[in-house]
């Protein structure tokens, strides 16, 4: 393992992580209130369009190290699209009680069981959110970034019956770390256990037979703060929970960017991986979108994440303005790239906003493991 000081030391030679900053927007969310045991100690909030239809799908969205709820959902959009195409919002937010970064606790045993801590306090917000607006139990979906995106593969791990699907940026595999040092060094990519060893403690979570929540990863190819390995781990470990260790996947390219596709004998897909070029660690977005708007960990990589993820799960209608473009996927990678499923996968390339000094990206790498203040 290493310790704090050697990778220090590696994060010096980091360049291109650029994050705006600027005040706090004002929230289109509502606090959840009672909702159970709450033994995580965690707030909720909530987000209903107008004219809901009945039975809607829920999406529960989960945030980064020092971010809000609110501030998520202005920086990703997810409200906006809600209100389009008709479906409710879930916004668990962590307390400095709890981490005084923020972060979900994804690494702690005593959050990250099923029945206890973070992950039994999401569970149950779930269930008041479906009780209370008469949702549709079958369409449940949970996304976030970085410390969200491990507590992500925390929640599909542990209550997999709760969700449909499941979208990972930026995170962690389920059961990577139990310990702060294991995590900072599994942010590293290193000592992350084996691909067997990995789909086993998934099975071993909750003991879920299936059907398996279906999934999209997102990572940034060269992410300085949380290592692409663990996006590569994470494909591994829920491959293996889908029986599709053998399973070649599809590969297309979205302009810089790399798509792998892993299909059941059906052909419906049942994981998904991005490797997004030319941004930091962050949730991708689109300049030129309406949706969003670029912000600490809210990055443009002229691609929308949020947009994507929700076509995935088939939250948007065929045909509206959510579909991909079709010449889109025929686009050809940047040359000079890494190699992802068998394609190679963009290079990194600087970020859009201006660099930041070697004390700077320290500071946000240490922030994002939960280090420092």
């Amino acid at each position: 393992m290493r310790n704090i000081s050697d990778t220090i030391a590696r994060l010096k030679s980091a360049q291109g992580i650029a994050y705006a900053r600027g005040p706090a927007p004002a929230s289109r969310l509502s606090e959840l209130g009672e909702f159970g045991t709450n033994p995580g100690s965690l707030r909720a909030y909530s987000y209903i369009p107008e004219d809901l239809p009945g039975h809607a799908p829920l999406v529960v969205v989960l945030h980064g190290c020092t971010q809000t709820a609110a501030g998520y959902d202005h920086g990703s959009g997810w409200s906006q699209l809600a209100d389009r195409h008709g479906f409710a919002l879930l916004y668990p937010e962590q307390q400095r009680a709890n981490n005084p970064n923020l972060c979900f606790n994804w690494f702690v045993p005593e959050d990250i069981g099923r029945n206890a801590g973070e992950a039994l306090s999401i569970a149950q917000m779930v269930g008041r959110m479906v009780e209370l607006h008469g949702l549709d139990r079958r369409r449940v979906f949970v996304t976030g970034l970085s410390a969200g995106g491990a507590m992500t593969s925390v929640m599909l791990a542990t209550y997999p019956e709760l969700f449909a699907g499941g979208a990972i940026l930026a995170g962690l595999p389920y059961g990577c770390a139990t310990s702060i040092p294991e995590a900072f060094d599994r942010m590293r990519g290193h000592g992350i256990p084996s691909e067997r060893e990995l789909e086993a403690r998934v099975r071993g979570a909750s003991g879920h037979q299936g059907p398996w929540p279906t999934l999209s990863i997102w990572h940034r190819s060269a992410d300085q703060t949380v290592a692409h390995a663990n996006m590569e781990a994470i494909v591994a470990q829920w491959r293996g929970v889908h029986g599709m260790q053998h399973t070649k996947p599809e590969q297309n390219a979205i302009g810089p960017h790399t798509r792998g596709v892993w299909r059941d004998g059906a052909g419906a897909a049942r994981i998904e991986a991005f490797s997004v070029a030319g941004m930091g660690h962050g949730t991708p977005l689109s300049g030129a979108d309406d949706i969003g708007a670029p912000g600490a960990f809210m990055l443009d990589a002229g691609i929308s994440s949020t947009r994507h993820i929700a076509r995935f799960w088939q939250l948007t209608e065929t045909g509206s303005e959510l579909s991909l473009p079709s010449h889109a996927e025929r686009a050809t990678p940047e040359p000079g790239s890494e190699r992802l499923g068998g394609r190679r996968a963009a290079a990194f390339t600087p970020g859009r906003g201006p660099a930041l000094g070697v004390g700077k990206v320290i500071e946000d790498a240490l922030r994002a493991a939960g280090l420092m203040r």
